[in-house]
């Protein structure tokens, strides 16, 4: 609305006084201030009016230069929510901690399998962001989110950060958040979405100078692939290199940037270096021997923005002759492409994102992490992450007009856990408490934290129903790369095992109440076998939100239909999964290629209705090289409440003389369908989509493909056949 009142004020005043919207408005004493002119011819000029030292300063993460009144931005942490605060102290020294709303992990958002929904989660991050910058001069503008790694093994310790194991489902994620972040404004963004962490990243074990070696296919086809559609759908414009090496070359001097990255994509902004990873170059990887050396290889290499000690050895790498003026010139031009689309070297009245937090046209209703807008988006994304792995004999959901008493038990139902990449939220509501709000004063709710196994068995035994909270604290409630928990992990820390530690009290509560309910708040799958044989109902969700309490109570007692889905596998034994440092995911890594039966598939999840699917049809069942087919089913809610359903469609190669996955997901659609009523679900099907890289870009072979669609992968209901031509 802000906008709209903006451009209609605009164009008044050009008709109520023309003679003076003839005149310019501003004089410009240098070309790059001018923001009628193109891009380019903006930067070019900006660079041949900077010394060399100006240049050096810029390749950190503030390309201020005070002497010509560039005012530039720095980053700011948000994967799910802007971090101005948190565990981590993210407000930075001297400074306040701000409050932002905070939505449930990247893993727990990845569940929900709607990209509406992720998109208008960013926006709101978007908007605090701005509104942070420019009424409290805090954060930055340049969001370093989403995180755009593929969870290929549950053990990684940054499992909670990315949105699940499967290329396509993330890709469509990333681009969605991407979005959401730089808004649709045709010429500014409102933030400008980083991305994180290219390339092949999922190991925290030696992560400083380890090599994650896999063929090109694999780049192309699998970890690449939420990068490119981050860049190329999403337009996202700047990325962070992964510490690690691929194939025994580090990313962050790794060919693949220039060849791939810049030259196919198309990108042309910022490519930021991991913390210190320039440095591990020397000391860790052992690649260079100097760091002058280290520095001229990251700017040949495309990087124009150091999160490390570099100037020194940028100053030397010159001194050298290892690298030109012209090469920083090169590389600093992406930065300023950036700023330019953020607005910072334009007039403000030019930028409709400039003012939000100032000159706002609704004062009254303060700062927008209080706004009850965002609190309603954070609440619906925690609802719909929520998934329902066992309902037997339909325990769930609880009816709390039938209950005199509940208890609630786990050290973590009493606590919003939040991540080492969280902000501070306004609020935040604890499963316990989000309980006792929902039944109200007729239902007496008891809290044991499970400390005491034999005291929370006797709570659970005097109680109508036990509602164990298991899980893990995503700080693992330790310092910097330690986890005393051996299935804990986080960042510099992987898990050890994937065996939950609160085992022993489920089972007390159990044999001392039949009548329990497992909810296992997470930040990456286990092996609980033994809870899903014997434990009626189990909920799984993720970490963080802000809404945690008010979600799982919605959803326990049947306000709102659970539809969440995994994006991950959950293997039954540790045994099952390949060696960490195996990146070849044909190996059995991923519902892609995994050989044995797992514990839950790969997009799964239960419902409190039921729905059939029936009648597939296909709009041809021959598919040119270049052509695409649509692909369309019903679905009928058969159950007794309304509620989502979340279709998918995989392919699976009948005919292909290369190796393929079993299957792989296509296409996805969460809808939302009442008692009795049939929807049309269809998804378009293009033959690149079908495509394999063979070294030199994508073929389309002959082959057949099944056409695979049902509720997860391990439950497809609707089965065609197509040539692929």
């Amino acid at each position: 609305m802000r906008l709209k009142v903006s451009v209609l004020a605009l164009v008044l005043a050009c008709v109520a006084t023309p003679a003076l919207a003839q005149k310019p408005k501003h004089k410009y004493k240098y070309p790059f201030q001018n923001p009628n002119l193109p891009v380019n011819v903006r930067v070019k000029n900006l660079l041949s009016l900077m010394t060399v030292q100006e240049k050096i300063d810029a390749l950190g993460t503030n390309p201020s230069v005070p002497r010509l009144g560039v005012v530039g931005t720095g980053a700011v942490e948000g994967l799910h929510g802007e971090a101005l605060g948190g565990p981590a102290h993210w407000e930075g020294r001297g400074h306040h901690v701000i409050p932002t709303t905070q939505f449930p992990q990247s893993y727990g958002l990845g569940q929900i399998w709607d990209p509406a929904l992720l998109e208008k989660a960013a926006s709101i991050e978007a908007i605090e962001a701005r509104w942070a910058f420019n009424k409290y001069h805090a954060g930055g503008l340049v969001v370093r989110s989403p995180n755009a790694n593929l969870a290929r093994d549950p053990l990684w310790g940054r499992n909670e950060e990315t949105y699940g194991e499967d290329p396509y489902l993330d890709g469509k994620l990333v681009v969605a958040y991407v979005k959401g972040l730089q808004g649709n404004n045709p010429r500014y963004w409102e933030t400008a979405s980083l991305m994180k962490h290219f390339v092949g990243y999922n190991n925290e074990t030696n992560r400083a100078g380890s090599s994650s070696n896999f063929d090109e296919r694999l780049f192309h086809e699998y970890y690449a692939v939420p990068f490119r559609m981050g860049i190329e759908q999403g337009h996202s414009n700047a990325f962070m290199t992964s510490y690690n090496a691929w194939n025994d070359v580090p990313m962050t001097v790794n060919p693949v940037l220039r060849k791939v990255v810049m030259k196919r994509w198309h990108f042309n902004g910022i490519i930021c270096t991991d913390a210190g990873a320039m440095t591990n170059m020397v000391t860790h990887f052992h690649y260079y021997k100097t760091m002058p050396q280290a520095a001229a290889g990251a700017i040949h290499a495309g990087v124009n923005q150091f999160l490390d000690k570099y100037k020194k050895p940028v100053e030397e790498a010159l001194k050298e002759h290892l690298i030109t003026v012209k090469d920083i010139d090169r590389n600093l031009a992406g930065v300023y492409r950036v700023m330019i689309h953020l607005g910072m070297l334009d007039p403000h009245s030019m930028n409709p994102y400039s003012m939000i937090g100032i000159n706002d046209l609704n004062p009254a209703k303060g700062d927008p992490w209080w706004w009850p807008s965002h609190i309603k988006v954070a609440l619906q994304a925690t609802e719909e992450s929520i998934v329902l792995l066992k309902n037997q004999d339909h325990v769930l959901p609880l009816n709390a007009n039938k209950l005199h008493s509940i208890a609630v038990i786990g050290r973590w139902a009493n606590t919003v856990n939040l991540d080492w990449y969280s902000g501070t939220p306004p609020f935040a509501i604890s499963p316990v408490e989000g309980i006792r709000k929902y039944v109200g004063s007729g239902v007496k709710v008891t809290y044991n934290s499970g400390t005491n196994i034999k005291a929370a068995a006797a709570l659970a035994k005097k109680s109508g129903v036990a509602i164990v909270v298991v899980g893990n604290n995503p700080t693992c409630n330790a310092g910097w790369g330690v986890c005393n928990v051996p299935s804990d992990g986080k960042e510099a820390f992987d898990r050890k095992s994937m065996k939950l530690p609160s085992d022993p009290l489920v089972k007390a509560v159990y044999a001392a109440n039949p009548h329990t309910i497992v909810v296992v708040q997470t930040s990456f799958p286990y092996t609980i076998d033994w809870i899903q044989a014997h434990i009626p109902g189990i909920l799984e969700m993720a970490n963080n939100s802000e809404e945690q309490g008010t979600g799982l109570a919605n959803v326990l007692f049947g306000k709102y239909d659970p539809a969440g889905r995994l994006t991950q596998t959950w293997e039954r034994s540790q045994k099952q999964l390949p060696p960490l440092m195996d990146y070849d995911i044909r190996d059995g890594f991923t519902y892609m290629y995994f050989r044995h039966k797992p514990l839950y598939p790969f997009g799964y999840g239960l419902s409190y209705t039921t729905f059939k699917f029936s009648d597939l049809r296909l709009s041809s069942h021959t598919l040119p090289s270049n052509g695409k087919i649509t692909v369309s089913v019903n679905i009928t809610n058969t159950g007794k409440r309304d509620g989502d359903e979340v279709v998918q469609m995989y392919v699976k190669h009948l005919d292909s003389k290369v190796a393929r996955p079993i299957e792989a997901l296509k296409g996805f659609k969460r809808i939302n369908i009442p008692v009795g009523q049939t929807r049309t679900v269809s998804f378009p099907l293009k033959a690149r989509a079908l495509a394999y890289w063979d070294g030199h870009g994508w073929y389309v072979e002959h082959d057949h493909v099944q056409i695979r669609v049902g509720a997860s992968s391990a439950d497809i209901r609707q089965k065609a056949e197509i040539s692929v031509e």
